[in-house]
């Protein structure tokens, strides 16, 4: 037979090391065999002697496949040391400190802080039911908070456990869950105060003990109270036996309550200098211990959370610590004994009672003297007995004792007034925080209370646990059988019944000399025949209980005394008498008994306070501390069973607090003393493994047959199956939806279905064995032929090559001998050849030698004949060179002869100088030239010095003439002194142009510098743009890294921002809930200001209307601008209006100075003159002037448009960040206005070079002066000097001077008489104008307001022409120098004039606009009785034209709203244009601008946004509504940019589309409005999206088969059998992965009809997927159940069907795919191989974007679903930690399910030009006019 696990029971010296072992048979066992052969798991082998009576068989261990389940019932064998190893599995391997037993919640303590109970943990287990997620205190705070809701019933949790366990913590944690699922609708906070109260309490409540560092010292029950939406409205606290004796007394390593060791670490401060406190060691109450200090706890930090909770308690904080320290004073009072031992007294200067009765304010005589005497009260008289020294020490401490514990019941009073609430409270939860069990070496009265608490729970959790196990078996219709339970009744009433313990020592503490012996004797003699009482063998001082849990001795000494808890009513009434109000009321007899509880009217028990208010003195001292806690008990008792209670049983794995240390002994004590075993016993005697029908046959239709699997009905299949199976039909039980089984059946059904599988693997091994077997054979018979055909080829070849190298010997032969016999002749043919040449070699030298002496005697023969030739031919010719030289020299000197006769000859000469005859005829032709020159130049200056000689002669004649004239009249003086004046005016003109000169060249030297400058930066901006885009082209890692920070940077910014925004919408509409609430309390109707409201209404705005009175002094606001700044003064409205009101005088000037110049011009072209040395010299000035100011304009502008270029270059590298674009965009604009005034500049160069050619022209044909006429005195204009000074040209103007003057005077006659005519014509015109405007002034009275605007917009421009008129008709006669001056500054005017031209057309354009306006109010004033008719008129007459533009009346805009956002229906639009809506209004803010009606604009941008908030928060969870307003909103902001006017955003307009641009407003702060509405929309969108989403994605991605008969099913635990959900109605259905992925097509296909953007939706989808992702990450990492490999198989086909939707919508590139990562990897975790070394580097390299603590929590969780796979060891998980513990990351173990990704909004221009807008008659939007 195969091997069976079983269990051992293992003994050692005196004591367990481990209270049971795991072992296997290692030899058959037969019936009647006494030993057992055993192996352990460490390889030993054990015999085991077993026997019938005294060493029974050994425990069942239960298959590994259920070892490590989450609920301990679900084991197939339930007994003690299954339970024990299923423990200590799940603590030790995979370290799960909660575990399930039934209804009980089992939590180890491990000593670790764990990072399981954050608020995504909460979120986690928020809304799911308890058996489908793992084990944790938050699944049964939501186990709670469920059933209150469905079964309308009070919950109660009940945490309980040995000090140390973590009771506190659990309790802590619950209250968290509760605080943070139902926190409190209003803005009270609550939640926040039940979680501040347990700093107070942990302080005045708990104290280290030798088993804890913080233990809690009382009882506590907290009561949850909650309205009928079940938000959380107040809570009450009470609280069970105090441990006082702690104040007075610590056993050693222990230390009293936290607070007095807080307050002496802070003495220091200096509001505590007043407690006169100093170290703990020197006080008696807090130095018993002999240690005052906690490892890794800082007293002084706690107190200052002590005092932050505190604050709950309103001004009381420092009264508190006055008495707390008080007692510590009061416990170093010495009390010095009397010499007779019977008395003793206190020093009069003792320090601490000084400190004592000052800090009470108390009388200290008093005190001191009633602190060593007491008062005896008989019949008839009163005594005054002095106390024994003993007496005295324990008066003052009981005094000590009541003092804490009064102060303690006061804090617990006044934290639940700070908790109450006058809301009526529909249900609580409480949750109760008591002591465990306790025994120790000494137990005294608080160790009795304690244990007979935990009697009283235990019976109390028995009968929960029978009644729950009757009530599945009423429910399953199933035959009950009762089970027998432990009822520890018998015990109960040992100690409260009548007579019983408590009763006896009630009545001993009432006699005057009871004792603690007298009482043990009264238990002997009463309670011996009791089974749960003992009489210890060698005491007479303690007594034995037996418990439920164990046997318990208690020491007699001490009982009467604390159950007495004497205090004389001598010191109470000093303390009564105190000056302090806080301390009077303590022990004041009619103090208020505080707020009634929170369930005093709505819960069905009457709640009264732990402790009774008492009424009187004597009858508080008459009711014992014993009597009082059976009456509190018996409270508590009641409002517990009036509850649905929840268990969580804490247990202390170790003794020594390390950390995942698991004890046996000490657990299987606890385990015991809770009651967790008894449960398991319970279970196990009835039916413990339950199977609903779907489940068992899922598992096990295996083990059914052909014909079985054909019937459809799945409960009679099972059926006979077990029927067939089990034979012992008590062994299981047919329910309605469940079948039950006894112990152990579950686990022969694993068995069978083992062996069903291991004959399968073994059928297919076998198959698979032969057909590798077969493929095996064909390779090796495929191979021997192959081998065989080789071996036949090679033998073949090899006769073949035999045959050749036989064939190669015989070849090899014959060349052999054939070379022997030719060597042997070739031997003899050489010999013979070498006599012969010998021979013939001998007689050829013979010859040779003949030959050789011939030829010797020849070469001597010819030697001497040679030399006797040359010896006769020398001398021939040394003769003949002889006779040659005597005959030349003959020759030579008849030559020379000859030479010197012809020397002496003229000829000769002549010869030699024909050359030089030439250039001497050349110099003369030249100087005879020059001569002619010369006496031409004489002739010429003859000529000229006559003519001057003639014109001086002239001039002097004509001076003399003008003297002679000078004497005879005034009037040559007056033109002397007028020639005079002329000289100076030269001479000032002469220093105006040199100072115009010098302004043009310091200018021209600025420019030039700027221009450097310009250059500069130019030659920078290139080279940083060269660099940026060699680094672009050359991008390093660093680079990109430093890009990649950028961006998360960004994204987080954007994440705060967004955030930000989610706050402000999250705010807004809580306060929009408050002003609903304050509405409806004080049925104050009126109009409603939201934020959002107050915001968009507080904005600066460049457009909103202001009166003109409010404008200051122009002049001043000019200065405050410089001052400002222009940024800073564009947002000031104020100085925006005063620069307004500035340049519209301007613009009046210009009209003006306009009207002069044209005057001027015409005047100059018919009557000045310019004297010629005068036009040269402007017109070359002019001309220098426009020659540099052109180069300069066009250097300027290179410069400019380089630096544009560069400044967009760097612009566009740093895109990325808001800032940057921003400041980009502002020096873009900056860039573009210097650029248009170089355009201005430009064309005033042309214009001024056309000037300058006509008045060149004109000088030319004018060859006399004019004179300007002035006002009187009469002034002639000469014109100016010339440079030279010549008087001749000033004389001639003189001359002429008469003739001309009647002619001018003439001429201006002439022109004023014409421009008189022409004004007369004029005011005739104006005159019919006016009675026209007068008549419409009439009108409009009658009219709106926008039509009075419109009229005295029309006045202003009337006012304007008439000034222009008078201007014209004024007549001005400008002097020469002014005309100078005229055209100094004519550059300045030109400027102005080509500025104001612009608003001059904008001006003419609005009034031609109002003019229609006007003409269609008259037209609907006159056809007002057919209005239908005069709209129909006027829609064809505005198509043919159509702009784009809507118009509306003030009054219809909030028709508009109504119908366009309030109304709407995204259905209605649905066959239209996408984004209807927001053409619309976009198209009616146009109109809005185009009349330049800022009110209208702010009042519809305001009114728009207001609406669209009220309708989203009115459809909080309509998707539709959401998408459809989120792509309006965001189409709306588009428009908005599209149309600015910005360049950045026209860049893909069309021409229509540029037309249509805004003309007057920015609209840059609405946009931000907009983006800010348009965030929170998305964020809605999202949550609502998630909202349905939520329910669906755990059942979908986890649960659903998408794979059929891939997913085991597993034996169920109570919690799945008993889940929140009522089996019978079936719950909600299960999602499958086709209903998730038909809902992301639904959200897909709405976003896509609604028009919103791609990028968006793109977005939203990467959110969804992002939420996929968390929540089947965390149910992956919080479900046991699921962590397995088939799962894994299910998640990656499931996962891969989303990719493929994506794939499909076109949505693979918007990141979603990425967002499932971390899920990918989780599949894939659950699927690799998890043993070796290799794997355990997969797994590292695999799950990148899992942290350690997500694998290792995946590996710990991993459940193999039959035997054939293994557990993950512990040895490969600590590897896989080793491997990852340098990998930087956070500790959170869940994925944070809130997180959002930032959204962006990118801009997308629409292709829709506005003038095709059709509106749909179905909207109702008549009253809108197309423009």
């Amino acid at each position: 037979s195969s091997l069976s696990s079983l269990y051992t029971l293992i003994f050692f010296c005196g004591f367990f090391e481990e209270v049971w072992k795991s072992a296997e048979i290692i030899k058959d066992y037969k019936e009647g065999d006494t030993v057992l052969h055993l192996k352990l798991e460490d390889e030993t082998t054990l015999e085991y002697s077993i026997g019938p009576k005294d060493n029974p068989l050994p425990f069942l261990r239960n298959p590994d496949i259920l070892v490590g389940e989450n609920d301990l019932t679900a084991l197939s064998y339930l007994h003690e040391p299954a339970v024990l190893h299923n423990l200590k599995v799940r603590f030790v391997e995979s370290n799960h400190i909660y575990t399930y037993c039934g209804i009980v919640l089992v939590a180890i303590n491990p000593y670790e802080q764990l990072h399981i109970y954050g608020e995504e943990v909460i979120t986690a287990y928020s809304g799911q039911n308890m058996g489908d997620m793992d084990p944790h205190i938050f699944a049964v705070a939501e186990e709670a908070y469920k059933q209150m809701g469905r079964d309308e019933k009070n919950q109660s949790i009940i945490v309980s456990g040995e000090s140390g366990a973590g009771k506190t913590v659990s309790a802590k944690y619950a209250m968290r869950f509760f605080a943070t699922v139902g926190g409190s609708a209003n803005d009270t906070s609550v939640e926040e105060k039940v979680l501040a109260s347990s700093p107070i309490m942990e302080a005045i409540g708990n104290a280290k003990t030798t088993r804890n560092d913080n233990s809690s010292r009382f009882g506590k029950y907290i009561q949850i109270g909650f309205d009928r939406r079940y938000h959380i409205i107040g809570a009450n606290m009470r609280t069970y036996l105090l441990e006082k004796s702690r104040v007075v007394f610590q056993a050693e390593d222990e230390r009293n309550y936290h607070i007095f060791y807080q307050l002496c670490a802070s003495s220091s401060l200096p509001e505590f200098k007043d407690l006169s406190l100093s170290n703990a060691e020197d006080f008696t109450y807090t130095s018993l211990g002999e240690n005052i200090f906690i490892d890794g706890v800082n007293d002084a930090e706690d107190l200052v959370k002590t005092r932050e909770a505190l604050k709950m308690i309103e001004s009381h904080q420092m009264s508190i610590f006055k008495i707390i320290a008080s007692i510590l004073h009061l416990g170093n009072v010495e009390i010095v004994s009397e010499r007779d031992g019977e008395s003793c007294h206190i020093n009069r200067d003792d320090t601490y009672l000084n400190h004592f009765c000052r800090l009470l304010g108390i009388e200290q005589e008093q005190m001191e003297h009633w602190l060593s005497r007491r008062k005896l009260v008989t019949t008839s008289e009163t005594y005054v007995k002095n106390m024994s020294h003993a007496q005295a020490v324990n008066a003052r401490d009981a005094l000590a004792k009541h003092i804490y514990a009064h102060l303690f019941d006061w804090i617990v009073e006044h934290i639940n007034k700070a908790l109450h609430t006058s809301t009526k409270q529909h249900s609580f939860i409480g949750v109760l925080d008591i002591y465990g069990f306790e025994t120790f070496e000494i137990n005294s009265f608080e160790q009795f209370c304690i244990n007979y608490a935990n009697e009283k729970l235990q019976q109390q959790f028995n009968s929960h646990v029978f009644k729950l196990e009757q009530e599945e078996y009423m429910k399953e219709q199933i035959p009950w059988t009762l089970i027998d339970f432990y009822d520890n009744q018998p015990c109960i009433d040992l100690i409260e019944a009548k007579l019983g313990i408590l009763d006896l020592l009630d009545e001993e503490c009432k006699v005057p000399k009871g004792t603690d012996q007298n009482w043990a004797q009264k238990l002997y003699s009463k309670h011996s025949n009791s089974g749960h009482f003992e009489k210890p063998r060698m005491s007479n001082r303690s007594f034995i209980v037996v418990h439920f849990a164990d046997k318990v001795e208690y020491q007699c000494d001490g009982f009467l005394e604390k159950n007495r808890d004497t205090v004389y009513e001598e010191q109470i009434n000093i303390l009564k008498a105190s000056q302090f109000q806080l301390v009077a009321d303590l022990f004041h007899d009619g103090k208020d008994s505080g707020p009634p509880s929170a369930t005093s009217k709505s819960s069905k028990i009457n709640v009264r306070a732990a402790k009774p208010v008492p009424k009187g003195h004597n009858r508080e001292h008459r009711k014992s501390v014993g009597t009082q806690f059976r009456n509190s008990l018996h409270l508590l008792m009641e409002t517990l069973n009036a509850t649905t209670p929840h268990y969580v049983r804490c247990i202390k794995p170790n003794d020594y607090k390390e950390s995942f240390v698991f004890d046996s002994k000490r657990a299987v004590q606890q385990l015991r003393a809770c009651g967790v075993l008894e449960t398991i016993r319970i279970s196990a005697a009835g039916y413990p493994s339950r199977w609903t029908y779907p489940d068992f046959f899922n598992r096990y239709r295996v083990l059914m047959t052909k014909k079985d699997m054909t019937i459809a009905d799945k409960k009679q299949v099972c059926k006979n199956l077990l029927e067939t199976l089990i034979k012992d039909p008590d062994k299981f039980q047919f329910g309605k939806t469940k079948i039950f089984f006894r112990a152990g059946q579950v686990a022969y059904l694993e068995k069978l279905r083992a062996d069903k599988f291991r004959f399968a693997c073994i059928k297919i091994q076998k198959t698979v064995r032969g057909w590798l077997q077969r493929i095996r054979y064909r390779k090796i018979r495929k191979s021997a032929i192959t081998l065989q055909r080789y071996g036949r080829g090679y033998l073949a070849r090899r006769y073949a090559e035999m045959l050749r190298l036989t064939r190669a010997a015989l070849i090899c032969q014959k060349q052999y001998r054939m070379v022997q016999v030719r060597r042997e002749y070739l031997r003899v043919r050489r010999a013979v050849i070498t006599i012969q040449a010998f021979a013939r070699g001998m007689f050829v030298r013979r010859l040779y030698q003949e030959f050789l002496l011939h030829h010797k005697a020849m070469i001597i023969q010819k030697t001497v004949r040679g030399w006797l030739v040359r010896k006769k031919y020398l001398h021939a010719r040394n003769a003949a060179i002889v006779i040659q030289c005597f005959y030349r020299r003959v020759r030579a000197k008849r030559q020379l002869k000859q030479l010197k006769i012809e020397a002496r000859s003229a000829e000769h000469f002549k010869n030699l100088n024909v050359g030089m005859e030439n250039k001497i005829v050349q110099l003369q032709k030249k100087m005879d030239n020059q001569s002619k020159e010369y006496k031409t130049q004489n002739e010429q200056l003859i000529v000229t010095n006559t003519a001057l000689g003639s014109e001086v002669t002239k001039l002097q004649k004509e001076l003399e003439t003008l003297r002679i004239r000078q004497t005879a009249g005034t009037q040559v003086t007056s033109l002397q002194e007028e020639l005079e004046k002329l000289r100076v005016e030269l001479q000032e003109a002469h220093a105006q142009k040199k100072q115009i000169e010098e302004e043009f060249s310091n200018e021209k030297q600025g420019l030039k510098q700027v221009r450097k400058d310009l250059e500069k930066e130019n030659t920078l901006l290139k080279k940083e743009k060269e660099e940026m885009n060699r680094r672009i082209q050359n991008p390093t890692q660093g680079e990109f890294q430093k890009e990649i920070r950028l961006q998360v940077e960004l994204d987080e910014e954007r994440q705060r921002y967004q955030n930000l925004v989610k706050e402000y919408s999250r705010l807004e509409q809580r306060y929009e809930n408050l002003q609903e609430d304050l509405s409806s309390m004080k049925f104050h109707p009126g109009h409603r200001r939201y934020p959002s409201n107050q915001s968009s209404l507080g904005s600066d705005s460049n457009y909103t209307s202001i009166s003109m009175s409010e404008v200051g002094d122009t002049d001043d606001t000019i200065q405050q601008v410089e001052e400002m700044g222009i940024e800073k003064a564009a947002m000031d409205l104020s100085v925006f209006m005063k620069l307004q009101k500035r340049v519209r005088e301007l613009e009046q000037e210009r009209k003006r100075l306009q009207t002069n110049l044209e005057k001027v011009e015409e005047l100059s072209k018919r009557k000045a003159y310019y004297l010629p040395s005068f036009r040269l010299c402007s017109s070359n000035l002019l001309c220098l002037q426009r020659q540099e100011l052109e180069t300069e304009n066009k250097k300027l502008k290179n410069d400019l448009n380089e630096l544009r270029k560069a400044v967009a270059d760097r612009a566009s590298e740093n895109n990325s960040s808001n800032e940057l674009q921003e400041g980009y965009n502002l020096l873009l604009n900056q860039l573009k206005t210097a650029n248009e005034e170089l355009d201005v500049r430009k064309e005033e160069v042309l214009i001024l070079k056309t000037q300058i050619v006509n008045s060149t022209r004109q000088s030319e044909n004018i060859n006399h002066i004019v004179s300007l006429k002035t006002s009187p005195p009469l002034t002639q204009d000469w014109g100016y000097l010339n440079e030279d000074g010549e008087l001749g040209l000033a004389y001639q103007g003189l001359k002429q001077v008469a003739r001309l003057l009647e002619a001018q005077l003439q001429t201006q006659s002439r022109q004023h008489k014409d421009e008189l005519e022409a004004l007369h014509t004029q005011i005739e015109l104006l005159k019919d104008n006016l009675e026209k405007k007068q008549e419409m002034l009439d009108h409009f009275s009658t009219l709106s307001p926008e039509a009075l605007v419109e009229f005295s917009v029309q006045q202003e421009i009337t006012r304007l022409t008439n000034e222009n008129l008078y201007h014209y008709t004024q007549h001005t006669i400008l002097t020469f120098p002014l005309k100078l001056m005229m055209m100094t500054v004519l550059q300045d005017l030109k400027e102005l004039v080509e500025k104001l031209e612009k608003n001059e057309k904008k001006l003419k354009k609005q009034l031609r606009i109002y003019m229609k306006k006007v003409q269609e109010l008259e037209v609907s004033q006159a056809t007002r009785s057919r209005p239908e008719l005069t709209r129909q008129v006027t829609v064809q007459r505005k198509e043919k034209d159509f702009e784009g533009m809507l118009e509306y009346y003030k009054e219809d805009e909030a028709l508009l709203v109504k119908s366009l956002i309030t109304d709407m229906k995204p259905n209605v639009v649905s066959a239209t244009v996408p984004c209807l809506p927001a053409y619309i209004l976009f198209m009616c803010i146009r109109h809005a601008d185009y009349i330049n009606d800022d009110q209208k604009v702010h009042s519809l941008l305001t009114t728009t946004i207001n609406a669209i908030k009220k309708v989203l928060k009115r459809n909080n969870d309509d998707f539709e509504m959401t998408s459809f307003w989120l792509a309006n909103t965001s189409r709306l902001l588009h428009c908005l940019k599209q149309y600015s006017g910005d360049e950045a955003f026209m860049t893909q307009n069309t021409a229509k589309q540029n037309e249509h641009c805004l003309k007057n407003f920015d609209l840059a702060e609405y946009r931000q409005v907009l983006s800010d509405l348009s965030i929170q929309i998305y964020q809605q969108l999202v949550r609502i999206a998630e909202g349905i989403m939520q329910p669906m994605i755990v059942s979908a991605m986890l649960e659903s088969e998408s794979i059929p008969s891939l997913a085991g099913v597993k034996t169920m635990g109570y919690r799945n059998r008993s889940s929140s959900l009522d089996c019978e109605s079936g719950g909600p259905a299960g999602y499958t992965l086709q209903a998730l992925v038909r809902q992301l097509g639904q959200f897909s296909n709405i976003m896509a009809d609604h028009g919103l953007d791609p990028e968006i939706s793109q977005q939203v989808v990467r959110q969804l997927f992002y939420s996929i992702n968390a929540v089947t990450l965390n149910n992956l990492l919080l479900r046991k159940d699921v962590c397995s490999w088939s799962t894994g198989m299910q998640l990656r086909y499931n996962i891969s069907q989303l990719e493929e939707w994506l794939r499909g919508k076109n949505l693979h590139q918007s990141g979603a795919v990425a967002t499932l990562e971390p899920v990918i990897q989780a599949a894939q975790l659950l699927q690799v191989k998890k043993k070796t070394s290799q794997d355990a580097e997969a797994i590292c390299s695999l799950c990148t974007a899992l942290s350690l603590q997500q694998i290792v929590k995946i590996l710990n969780l991993y459940t193999p679903l039959n035997e054939f796979e293994e557990r993950v060891t512990v040895s490969f998980i600590r590897d896989i930690q080793n491997r990852l513990q340098d990998r930087a990351e956070n500790n959170q173990l869940l994925v944070d399910t809130k997180y959002t990704f930032p959204v962006l909004f990118p801009y997308t221009p629409s292709v829709l030009s506005l003038e095709t807008v059709h509106i749909p008659a179905s909207l109702s939007l008549d009253f809108l006019t197309r423009v």
